[in-house]
């Protein structure tokens, strides 16, 4: 390790684009949260669907964290300083994961929806000066879809009789 490696500024000039294949990945990232709402339409059996209501619930959750890891990887790389908005914006959208799983069910789904949301504005309204653009337009995507697919999946779970 290099001396002083851990002293350096943080960045505030957002670096270079994303690579195709980064975002062609974070695009497949979407494909669970679109077989969910399909296998709740389709499948026969109560305990089919009420499986693919708790991997959409999982998912959900397993994005909504890693979306807040992505902050706190970056303050501890350096990128990002860090402050005390930026340690509940690392932490807090895994805090809002876990009480969504333990929601369960359509509450799980409409808080995670809605932590999806939230974590969206501070990103862009809180924090959108420091990160790159093409990042954010990245994230308002993936949000815009996951918050779709979810809600498709909390609607589709009424119909399907699952609470």
């Amino acid at each position: 390790m290099r001396s002083g490696s851990f002293h350096r500024e943080p960045s505030s000039a957002p670096r270079g684009s994303l690579s195709a294949a980064a975002e062609l990945a974070a695009y497949a990232g979407l494909a669970p949260l679109i077989a969910c709402p399909v296998a709740l339409a389709f499948l026969p059996s109560y305990a089919l669907r009420l499986l693919a209501q708790q991997i959409a619930l999982g998912y959900g959750a397993a994005v909504l964290a890693a979306v807040g890891a992505v902050h706190y990887g970056l303050a501890l790389a350096g990128r990002l300083k860090w402050t005390p908005q930026r340690l509940a914006g690392a932490t807090l959208p895994a805090v809002c994961a876990a009480a969504s799983v333990a929601l369960n069910g359509q509450r799980g789904l409409a808080a995670l929806v809605v932590s999806l949301g939230v974590f969206w504005l501070y990103e862009h309204r809180g924090v959108g000066g420091e990160l790159p653009e093409d990042y954010l337009k990245l994230r308002r995507n993936l949000t815009l879809a996951g918050c779709c697919l979810l809600a498709l999946t909390m609607i589709l779970s009424d119909s399907a009789g699952l609470a």
